[in-house]
């Protein structure tokens, strides 16, 4: 190689390198920021950095992240994340610098927005690296948090030490022993250490998450994995809570299994679901299933629910069916609310079904309930049915009850809509007392 050459591709290796390095820094303002190499061993090295920090400080690095596309800063709901900036349901863009200090818990998530969306801009690729921040107070780990690389970040004039070049399995490993370390153990760091191990994009996390998810480790660490598995750690992630479905020997963390399930992308979610409300031994877990199905929105989901109502044996699933059908956001739950309320099978899915009905209102709803209170045959249901009405949003049971409390042949019947207006303290009810009292 001449001379040239070697000076032209020494030049190109020390501008990528510093290029790496800028590339690798996160977005922070307000801080006094220094950087060094992680060293070797990273666990040894990282706690002898901790152990000299007498004040306030923060300890950084970058790792490769599992979903590009999940944007984790500071904002509130119903947000999406377009070029570097946090657009509001209405149009409005805020929440540029996310706050370190004063210290506090938590980041928020959303996706990033397709192309166009809400607005003119055009929609960057996310990022694939993440920030894995360190809070250290009085020479100890205080709090652990992540947030994309494309977050800006606000220190409050703290110090902040950028560790380069930490791999992956490095970090998974240091995170791991923190949720077992004695020292000083507690719920904030352990929650920190599993989100943050479950958002690595490397295998390594996988393997740490089955770990912390044996049935050695303590419940409430389980719970907390299982809903990661689902959240973050796509087809690998559902395989195990399928696993932990069937062996784990603690129904509340099975319980915590079904929600992960729930909050799972992957195509086979649903048939877990379904296959859970179907046929588990555990009533507790049926019920679990029926629920979260509800909440996935998807169209195969009314007839698990319907089947569990029609067909389960147990009181408490049948139960939680028939709530389930209240989440729907079509009118197949009303209708089938409706269904149940003038043919279940016992009084109290009847009763249940007319309370939710009751959440409804309308000009249907109220009229199948005062059909309940007239034909039921049984007392508590029509006692429900009365206590529905009270509960219609702005007021509209209030005529009903007067007229059930003024004209209907039941005397217990009276007597519920009597009480559920003198709780609502409408001007109508107040007119009605009048009159019976002259």
């Amino acid at each position: 190689m001449s001379m040239p050459y070697r000076i032209i591709a020494a030049a190109l290796t020390i501008a990528t390198s510093v290029a790496v390095g800028i590339a690798q820094q996160p977005r922070i303002a307000n801080a006094t920021l220094s950087s060094r190499p992680a060293g070797s061993p990273f666990q040894q090295s990282f706690r002898s950095l901790v152990a000299v920090q007498a004040d306030v400080a923060w300890i950084a690095y970058a790792a490769p992240v599992v979903d590009g596309e999940r944007v984790m800063c500071c904002f509130n709901s119903d947000t999406v994340w377009i070029n570097g900036s946090v657009v509001m349901s209405d149009g409005r863009t805020c929440c540029r610098a996310c706050r370190l200090e004063p210290s506090a818990d938590g980041t928020s998530m959303a996706m990033r927005a397709p192309a166009g969306a809400g607005t003119n801009t055009v929609r960057l690729s996310g990022s694939d690296r993440m920030v894995v921040m360190f809070r250290i107070a009085a020479r100890e780990i205080d709090r652990i948090r992540v947030f994309s690389e494309d977050c800006e970040l606000d220190a409050g004039g703290k110090p902040v030490i950028w560790l380069e070049n930490v791999r992956a399995a490095d970090s998974i490993a240091l995170l791991e022993s923190l949720t077992a370390s004695t020292e000083r153990r507690t719920d904030r760091i352990v929650d920190g250490a599993i989100s943050a191990i479950a958002l690595h994009g490397d295998p390594a996390a996988d393997a740490s998450l089955e770990r912390l998810a044996a049935a050695s480790q303590p419940e409430p660490q389980r719970k907390k994995v299982t809903f990661w598995l689902g959240n973050a750690r796509g087809a690998r992630g559902l395989a195990l809570l399928k696993r932990l479905l069937s062996e784990d020997p603690s129904v509340e963390v099975r319980k915590s299994a079904v929600f992960g399930v729930s909050q799972s992308r992957e195509a086979g979610a649903f048939d877990l679901l379904a296959q859970l409300a179907r046929a588990d031994e555990s009533p507790r877990i049926r019920s679990e299933a029926v629920f979260w199905i509800a909440q996935k929105d998807d169209p195969r989901g009314a007839k698990v629910v319907l089947e569990a109502l029609e067909k389960d044996p147990s009181a408490e699933v049948r139960k939680k069916a028939v709530f389930a059908l209240s989440q729907f956001k079509d009118d197949s739950g009303i209708d089938a609310l409706i269904r149940i309320a003038r043919t279940g099978q016992d009084a109290a899915t009847r009763s249940e079904a007319i309370f939710w009905l009751g959440q409804k209102a309308g000009q249907k709803v109220s009229a199948v309930i005062n059909e309940r209170i007239d034909q039921d045959p049984d007392t508590e249901v029509k006692k429900k049915a009365v206590f529905a009405l009270s509960q219609f949003p702005r007021g509209e049971g209030i005529p009903h009850l007067i007229t059930l409390a003024r004209t209907h042949p039941n005397r217990e019947v009276r007597k519920q809509a009597m009480f559920w207006l003198a709780q609502s303290k409408d001007p109508r009810a107040i007119e009605l007392f009048a009159e019976i009292l002259k």
